[in-house]
């Protein structure tokens, strides 16, 4: 199963370049790296990152392969939220894909299944 992660470029550029990284800020405040399943990504973008001007970027991952470090848990309106409680890995990700941003707001690319 795919998840997603929507980093800003500056933290997906630590990622590639050092392959490895704690996350955005506020994953290092809650201690845990906050994801999205395919039908939690488009509210995410929308709740948390409407506002944001930067260049933004979607990344996939396979949750199967992050093992017991992948932890579901209920967040917003009671859904079950995937939480990782290691650092992100290069090696996790499947693909990246820029988001977009249109006069309407960001646009999720292809892909997100």
């Amino acid at each position: 199963m795919q998840i997603y992660k929507i980093l800003r470029a500056q933290e997906w550029a630590t990622l590639r370049d050092l392959g490895t990284s704690p996350g955005a800020p506020i994953d290092q405040a809650d201690g845990f790296v906050h994801f999205s399943t395919a039908d939690q990504v488009q509210g995410t973008l929308e709740k948390h990152f409407a506002d944001v001007e930067d260049p933004l970027v979607l990344v996939a991952m396979d949750a199967d392969l992050m093992g017991d470090s992948l932890k579901w848990e209920e967040a917003r309106g009671g859904d079950k939220f995937p939480h990782l409680y290691r650092a992100l890995s290069l090696a996790d990700v499947i693909w990246n894909r820029e988001i977009l941003k249109g006069s309407d707001g960001h646009v999720l690319p292809d892909g997100v299944e």
